[in-house]
C-alpha cells in the first residue's frame, strides 16, 4: 500500500503569503495530503459532485466568482452551501477577490479553511501544484551520494567502502557541489523528474574513513553545497572484476528504475590509479550532450560502419 504524505497548511500559507479569513483549527494542525488542485466551476454551475475529490484544495478565480453573481440570491446561496458542505481541504480565492460575510459564514458553518491570494488564478495554480508535487511526491531513501557536476545531478551508488564519499570530496574540490552523502532522500515530483536531498540531520556532512565526519559547507564554503538537485544520471561504482566485460563504446544504454522513472545508468569500475572524479565529470558532460541530441558513441559507430563499407 502506497504511503500517504502530508504537509501543514501553515506551510502553504507562509509559502504563498495567503490572507486568512477563517481556519477551523491552528494551521499547523490542518493537513494537506493531495497534490491535485481543482477549480469548482462545474460544481457551481451544475451542482455536479460525481468524481469530486474533497481532499483537493479548491481554487476560486474571477470566472467562478463572476458566474455566481449571475445567479439569483437563493440559487447562489444553495450552490455555495452545497460546495462548502462537501468539506474541501481548503478554499482559496485568487486575484484579491472580495470575500463577503456570507462566504465567511459558510466556511465557519462547515469548518472549511478560507484563504485568499493577490496572485492571478493561472499563475497561482501552477505554482501551488508544483509546490505540492514536490512536498507530497512519493519518496524513497537510497544509500549513496548525490552531487551536482556541470549542472547534472549524479547519484553515486555502490557497496560500502568503494569510494563514493572520497570521490564526492574530490569533486567538491574541483568546483562541483555536494547534495547528500550516505543517505539520499529521493522524491518523484513529476512523471519524468526525480529530486534528491539529504536528511536534515546529516545535511552538508561527509564521512571519510580514517578522518571521521567533516562539514563540507564550513571547509569549502557555501558554494560547495546545494539543498536539492534533480537526478539525471546514476553511476554504479564497483570494484574492478578481472575478466568482466565493461562497455567500451557507450552504445549500450542502460537504465535503472527509481519510483517508476527510468534513469540512465552506467557501471564504473574502480581500481587503483583511476581518477574517478575526472571520469565522472566526463560522464556528466556526455550525459548532458545526449539529452541535447548528440550521441558520440552512435556518431563514432556510424563513421566506423561507413569506413568499413568503403
Amino acid at each position: 500500500m502506497e504511503e500517504t504524505y502530508y504537509i501543514q497548511l501553515s506551510r502553504v500559507i507562509d509559502k504563498f503569503n495567503l490572507d486568512t479569513f477563517y481556519l477551523p483549527d491552528l494551521p499547523d494542525n490542518i493537513k494537506i495530503n493531495c497534490a491535485r488542485v481543482n477549480r469548482p466551476g462545474l460544481q457551481m454551475a451544475a451542482d455536479y459532485y460525481d468524481y469530486y475529490e474533497q481532499e483537493r484544495i479548491q481554487v476560486i478565480g474571477m470566472m467562478e466568482s463572476q458566474f455566481l453573481k449571475t445567479l439569483s440570491p437563493k440559487l447562489r446561496s444553495a450552490r455555495l452551501d452545497a460546495f462548502f458542505a462537501s468539506k474541501p481541504a481548503g478554499v482559496i480565492y485568487t486575484s484579491s477577490i472580495e470575500i463577503g460575510d456570507e462566504i465567511v459564514a459558510l466556511a465557519e458553518r462547515h469548518s472549511v479553511p478560507l484563504l485568499r491570494t493577490k496572485d492571478r488564478t493561472s499563475e497561482f495554480m501552477a505554482a501551488l501544484i508544483a509546490y505540492l508535487n514536490v512536498e507530497l511526491g512519493p519518496r524513497i531513501t537510497r544509500h549513496g551520494v548525490l552531487v551536482e557536476v556541470y549542472g547534472e545531478g549524479i547519484l553515486l551508488l555502490g557497496d560500502s567502502g568503494v569510494g563514493k564519499s572520497e570521490t564526492a570530496i574530490e569533486l567538491v574540490k574541483r568546483g562541483h557541489r555536494l547534495i547528500a552523502d550516505d543517505a539520499v532522500e529521493i522524491k518523484k515530483v513529476s512523471a519524468t523528474t526525480l529530486v534528491g536531498k539529504a536528511p536534515e540531520i546529516i545535511r552538508h556532512y561527509v564521512e571519510l574513513r580514517g578522518i571521521g565526519i567533516v562539514d563540507v559547507r564550513r571547509l569549502f564554503g557555501m558554494g560547495s553545497v546545494k539543498l536539492t538537485e534533480k537526478i539525471d544520471l546514476v553511476i554504479n561504482l564497483e570494484n574492478w572484476q578481472q575478466g568482466k566485460m565493461y562497455d567500451r563504446l557507450g552504445l549500450e544504454e542502460s537504465t535503472t528504475d527509481i519510483l517508476g522513472i527510468k534513469v540512465p545508468m552506467i557501471v564504473l569500475p574502480v581500481c587503483p590509479g583511476r581518477n574517478l572524479s575526472v571520469v565522472i565529470e566526463v560522464a556528466a558532460m556526455n550525459n548532458r550532450q545526449k539529452r541535447m541530441g548528440y550521441n558520440t558513441a552512435e556518431e563514432f559507430n556510424k563513421r566506423l560502419m561507413e569506413s568499413m563499407g568503403q
